[in-house]
């Protein structure tokens, strides 16, 4: 079942739509049409009781004046650009740096601000679009983007990406959920899993050295369940870069979970599936109390984690990592599901 609801305006007055997806273990999905983000999930624990464990804001001003992406669709080039600029076929563009004026974050934040258009599909699934004009953030193209959002019965919440441009041009999406499984506090408890054997390290800009190295032997060993907070506070030149982990992991084959997560005293689990080929571990490590999330509480450090599904960061300018610059008219088309789960 769908039900719409005005969430509210934006302070130039554009009107903001709450999409609520439930499924028959009332689970329940709320989606904005701002950003085209994932606003709330609520999922039950080890004794029925229900929680958001979405860490963000309950109305559009935290959204517009003071979000770290939370929950929110990113791109057109998730993650970073260095030095905003990249060439396709001899052609230099020069997009937002819109981080410390030095790097573009997540495409300049242009999807993630637009108010999307929202269509329900049917009883589980909704559909946002929006269309990106030609030099927007002074990237190349006019960009159709649709997501679609799907809700199954086993409480999976599906995300499938879509877009096509009419230029030559870079497409990364991904989608910007800060989860809490325990559905307040810090998740420095949380166990994490991720199926990577190496990751790409950074430099003080947050830009990928370029360096494929194994996780083996370093804080960034998740291939077997350990607590996020075990080792984030250990010397590590990289650690220090991120203020904990803020890196891509780059994902092994196969078709189990991407990543598992799972909080010890709510029982909740989650488990992420996707066909790209990285993700990007996101402490909240820039979070510092000072902003006010859902319920009036405070959005302190650690108070969700990110696995955002992707591209590598970076990939215009890394001819070495696979590559997501897309011709004219060649779709760019990826899915990625977060399965909800009690033990």
């Amino acid at each position: 079942m769908i039900v719409k609801n005005l969430f509210g305006n934006t302070a130039d007055g554009r009107q903001v739509d709450c999409y609520t997806i439930r499924n028959s273990s009332e689970t329940a999905v709320d989606i904005i049409t701002y950003g085209a983000t994932v606003n709330s999930i609520y999922v039950a624990d080890k004794n029925g009781i229900f929680a958001d464990v979405l860490a963000g804001f309950d109305n559009i001003d935290g959204h517009e004046n003071h979000s770290d992406y939370e929950g929110m669709t990113v791109g057109r080039y998730a993650n970073r650009i260095a030095e905003g600029k990249f060439t396709i076929d001899g052609v230099e563009y020069n997009v937002e740096k819109n981080e410390k004026g030095i790097t573009c974050l997540h495409g300049g934040g242009e999807l993630s601000t637009a108010i999307w258009k929202a269509m329900i599909v049917d009883d589980n699934s909704l559909e946002m679009t929006y269309t990106s004009p030609d030099g927007a953030m002074g990237f190349p193209g006019r960009v159709d983007f649709r997501v679609v959002f799907t809700l199954h019965e086993d409480n999976a919440l599906k995300i499938e990406y879509h877009a096509v441009s009419d230029k030559k041009t870079v497409i990364n999406m991904t989608n910007h959920a800060y989860f809490n499984l325990a559905g307040k506090g810090n998740v420095l408890d949380h166990i994490l899993q991720i199926n990577a054997d190496a990751y790409t390290p950074i430099d003080e800009n947050s830009i990928p050295t370029g360096e494929i190295r194994p996780v083996e032997g370093t804080p960034f060993d998740f291939r077997e369940p350990k607590a996020i907070g075990r080792d984030i506070g250990a010397e590590d030149d990289q650690l220090a870069i991120g203020k904990g982990y803020d890196h891509n992991f780059c994902l092994n084959d196969g078709d189990g979970p991407a990543a598992t997560a799972y909080d010890p005293e709510s029982g909740r689990m989650l488990e992420v599936f996707t066909d790209l080929c990285g993700v990007q571990l996101y402490t909240g490590n820039f979070l510092d109390g000072t902003i006010i999330g859902k319920g009036g509480k405070p959005l302190v450090q650690h108070a969700g984690f990110c696995l955002e599904t992707q591209y590598y960061p970076n990939t215009p300018n890394m001819p070495e990592f696979p590559q997501c610059t897309f011709d004219a008219g060649q779709k760019f088309c990826s899915c990625t599901v977060f399965r909800f789960s009690v033990k």
